[in-house]
């Protein structure tokens, strides 16, 4: 137990450093720095509740268009931002392979951390801002909403670890990955809820996790909003099956790696 205490312990100052140095890296301390890291998806997210808020009324079951808007993109830039920048972890960090304790995982785990910070800090901000201007209402159902954040996290951490392992396997990949993320976004669940669909076309996006956490969204963030439409335990059972995936594709990967 000791041992295992000191190995996570050595893991977790691993991460922490990493985190800064991507920080450092990504934004350096030029105009506002480290605030870009909220400041970027937060225009974006912002920008898209504009353009898909121009009417106050609710949409239907209560969903309010500025609150739905910023929900689900903001909660679609971390997957993508995490998916798409998998691609480029290695060869950013590939000198830091020389230190024992820094691992691939470690590398992923840190960018991981740093969008899911992110995203909760403009998630409380903008729906902040549209309740305090009346745009929006307090979320109904706080927790589904962090739970939803967090399965978002983990679905997308785990698909990075095999984006990260298949694009060093096959670059054309990594190629792919962007405009994959782009073309995924009307098939998520970020812009609309499965009880608005045909059957026909609930069945076959009941497949997708993405649409599940949507939903979940959408149940803690408006009162009116029910949904027969997520589970839980089947975007869980993603998350393991892609954690495990990814692990084991990462372990093959750094055993073929050239320093």
């Amino acid at each position: 137990m000791r041992a295992l205490l000191a190995a996570a312990d050595t893991q977790g100052a691993v991460i922490r450093a990493l985190i800064l140095r991507e920080l450092h890296t990504r934004f350096g301390r030029e105009n506002i720095g480290y605030l870009w890291l909220f400041a970027e998806p937060m225009l974006l997210a912002a920008a898209v509740a504009l353009l898909h808020g121009s009417s106050h009324l609710p949409i239907s079951g209560g969903v309010k268009p500025i609150p739905f808007a910023i929900g689900g993109y903001g909660l679609f830039i971390m997957f993508r931002a995490v998916v798409s920048r998998a691609e480029t972890v290695l060869e950013a960090n590939r000198p830091l392979l020389h230190h024992r304790p820094v691992t691939l995982f470690d590398m992923l785990a840190a960018r991981s951390l740093l969008e899911l910070a992110s995203t909760m800090v403009v998630l409380a901000v903008l729906l902040g801002a549209a309740v305090a201007l009346g745009l929006a209402d307090p979320p109904a159902r706080p927790e589904y909403v962090l739970l939803a954040v967090l399965l978002m996290a983990w679905l997308s951490f785990g698909l990075g670890m095999l984006v990260a392992a298949g694009s060093h396997a096959a670059p054309i990949l990594g190629r792919l990955v962007h405009p994959l993320l782009y073309l995924s976004m009307p098939a998520s669940g970020a812009f609309f809820a499965m009880a608005w669909l045909p059957a026909g076309v609930r069945e076959w996006l009941a497949w997708i996790p993405l649409v599940h956490i949507f939903e979940l969204l959408k149940i803690g963030q408006f009162a009116g909003f029910t949904s027969h439409y997520a589970d839980i335990f089947y975007v869980t059972g993603w998350c393991g099956v892609l954690t495990l995936l990814g692990l084991f594709a990462l372990a093959h990967l750094r055993g073929r790696l050239e320093l």
